[in-house]
């Protein structure tokens, strides 16, 4: 078994930019890409943001136990680890970067244990996070404040995570954890 770093955020809070950094700063490090039952937004593609999946072919995979682990994060909407996702990166000698939503990352960290590290992106406020989906200009209001309502549970989770780095300035975050990073590929 190869090494795992788990990204996990509510969604607003930029851990994707900051893992697309990271990304250009580490080649040993490769994307897992998750697979989802939702439809692409905006310019995703697939194979290449998630493995879009319809919601028949989702509910075929996990009765086939094709995946490492997935949750319904929404009512109607899945997202999961493939195995083969895992299996193909570690194939290739490289460390396996996951960003996943809260629940997700904690049961990756559960199952992958010393292997993994997990990091958990905080928005500076719940206020900031609003601001932040709103200026993505992806998502409906009312699946903002659904967004929102979220985050505010999945702070309290951000203690289950090996790390905790603040997003208050996007810079002073993706050095932050270049460091975590260097440290625990190190080791």
């Amino acid at each position: 078994m190869g090494k795992v770093v788990i990204f996990s955020a509510p969604s607003g809070s930029g851990k994707t930019t900051i893992v697309r950094a990271l990304l250009a700063r580490f080649p040993q490090l490769e994307f897992s890409i998750s697979a989802t039952s939702r439809a692409p937004r905006g310019t995703e593609r697939d194979g290449v943001d998630y493995h879009f999946l319809s919601p028949e072919a989702f509910r075929r995979a996990v009765e086939e136990k094709r995946f490492v682990e997935w949750e319904e994060v929404y009512a109607g909407t899945c997202y999961g680890t493939l195995r083969s996702e895992v299996e193909r990166i570690w194939a290739a000698g490289h460390t396996i970067v996951f960003d996943v939503d809260v629940v997700g990352g904690i049961n990756l960290k559960r199952i992958f244990g010393d292997d993994a590290l997990s990091v958990f992106i905080m928005p500076p406020s719940i206020d900031e996070l609003r601001r932040r989906l709103v200026g993505r200009a992806t998502d409906a209001p009312e699946v903002i404040e659904r967004r929102v309502a979220k985050a505010e549970f999945e702070l309290t989770k951000a203690p289950e995570f090996d790390r905790t780095v603040i997003n208050d300035d996007l810079d002073a975050a993706i050095d932050e954890t270049t460091q975590l990073l260097d440290a625990f590929i190190a080791r």
